[in-house]
């Protein structure tokens, strides 16, 4: 997970990250959909829960029905950043729901970027969050975002239900897919970590009971940490008969999120058309 990670494990400086902007980055980031020809509706919106009432980003086209996805954010949670992320997305043709998975604990934005997570302050306000979300307490939201996706009218029911998650969340997808096996098809993580440990509650060991596809883009530099992992996830996959494409990226832990300091554009473009390839299915 991002934080196993040091500054010089992830390529950067606070100092020179700052120098250079997460503003400027999500600029360049924004201007992807920016020239989209559908116009998009956004609110924020309270989804009930088990637990409380999540405040969420909903985004999408403004007229017709599309299918739905449900966007875990990583440690950072929901920000500008996800919201941009967010909108990309949907300017695609789809129904996005950003999530504030830390809902239990604070209304977002909890932070205001991935480097502010890097100061100890920001771990430590992140730190007694973060261990509210159990396994059981995911697999709980993820069906409620569910029944709140399927309630809506802009959300095409004929069609799957994706999820996509980042660094600590990447693992919430398939936590998800096995909530809700019969509407979620499809889940993708990016960067995401503790996919296929050797704890009996590692998600790898949930595919038997979903009914999605996968994408796991992973890492160099997690990768170069645990490179049993994947392989002990792409077993499991063929083992519960799952499709999953696997793939180790030639970019650091975050290389997907145009606000974190090791920001891969090439990289990030290329995950990002594979992820509108297994959407394409759903």
């Amino acid at each position: 997970m991002c934080d196993e990670f040091t500054e010089a494990d992830l390529g950067f400086t606070r100092r020179a990250f700052t120098a250079m902007g997460a503003a400027a980055a999500l600029t360049a980031y924004s201007g992807a959909y920016a020239r989209s020809p559908r116009r998009l509706t956004e609110s924020m919106v309270d989804v009930p829960m088990a637990d409380g009432t999540a405040d969420c980003f909903f985004v999408h086209p403004a007229k017709g029905k599309y299918p739905a996805i449900i966007l875990w954010p990583d440690i950072g949670g929901l920000r500008d950043a996800k919201k941009a992320m967010a909108r990309r997305l949907a300017a695609a043709g789809y129904a996005v729901l950003a999530v504030n998975h830390y809902y239990r604990s604070a209304r977002s934005p909890v932070l205001a970027s991935f480097a502010e997570w890097r100061t100890d302050a920001g771990r430590a306000k992140i730190a007694p969050m973060a261990a509210l979300l159990t396994p059981e307490a995911i697999s709980h939201d993820a069906a409620y975002l569910v029944r709140y996706l399927d309630e809506q009218r802009v959300v095409d029911r004929k069609r799957g239900i994706g999820t996509q998650g980042y660094c600590m969340t990447g693992s919430y997808t398939i936590r998800a897919a096995s909530a809700a096996p019969d509407r979620i098809r499809a889940a993708a993580s990016f960067h995401g970590g503790g996919l296929a440990t050797d704890k009996p509650e590692s998600p790898h060991n949930l595919l038997i009971a979903t009914q999605a596809s996968y994408l796991i883009a992973v890492a160099r530099n997690d990768d170069a940490r645990a490179p049993a992992e994947k392989e002990r996830f792409r077993a499991a996959a063929v083992a519960a008969g799952r499709p999953a494409e696997i793939e180790v990226y030639a970019a650091d832990h975050g290389w997907c999120v145009p606000d974190s300091p090791s920001y891969n554009q090439a990289e990030a473009d290329r995950a990002w058309a594979r992820l509108l390839a297994l959407y394409a299915k759903l």
